[in-house]
């Protein structure tokens, strides 16, 4: 028994003496010039190639679909009133709502078909209200929203004083401070 543990604590010093012998590793220098500018354009291109692999096209989760119909949905439904009157330029100031619901609702190669007939929906909004033709708007607005069916989010908070549930549970949720965001409190 102390014969091993004799054993053991020379191998453990062993380990941890310096090393006397310096071995110094030859260098390969048998490269030619065709070789090294070969393998140098090979990197450049490798490296210049990076950032198109590191470009994304957007999340098109449940999530993100959700959010650009909650929020730029409920911009777009708000505009009712403006309809009704033939306000041409509140409808024309949210230009950016309709774009970004029809890109947002509706992303990837899925949905290419209903995202074209929502754009097509969108001009002749637009169409509409450069001919400064109320009827026209009206009706395009009216088969937009039937056509992408946009409803605007709910008001929990007229419902008699009593919310319906939680309305959103953090800051990042797309209903938070907005008439559908209600948040339960005893």
């Amino acid at each position: 028994m102390k014969l091993f543990y004799l054993l053991t604590a020379l191998a453990s010093a062993s380990a941890f003496a310096p090393q006397a012998v310096n071995v110094r590793q030859p260098t390969d220098l048998s490269m030619d010039r065709r070789t090294a500018a070969a393998q140098i354009g090979i990197a450049a291109s490798v490296v210049a190639g990076l950032p198109s692999v590191v470009l994304a096209d957007g999340a098109s989760s449940t999530t993100t679909i959700q959010r650009a119909k909650g929020i730029y949905g409920s911009r777009i439904a708000a505009l009712k009133a403006a309809i009704k009157e033939g306000d041409f330029q509140a409808v024309a100031a949210e230009k950016s709502a309709f774009v970004l619901y029809n890109s947002g609702a509706y992303p990837g190669t899925k949905n290419k078909e209903k995202k074209a007939n929502a754009i097509e929906g969108t001009n002749k909004i637009f169409a509409a209200i450069r001919a400064k033709d109320k009827s026209a708007l009206k009706k395009a607005y009216d088969e937009y929203l039937a056509l992408c069916e946009i409803t605007g989010l709910p008001d929990e908070l007229s419902k008699g004083g009593f919310s319906q549930g939680q309305g959103y549970s953090n800051d990042y949720d797309y209903r938070a401070r907005t008439k559908a965001g209600a948040i339960y409190q005893r």
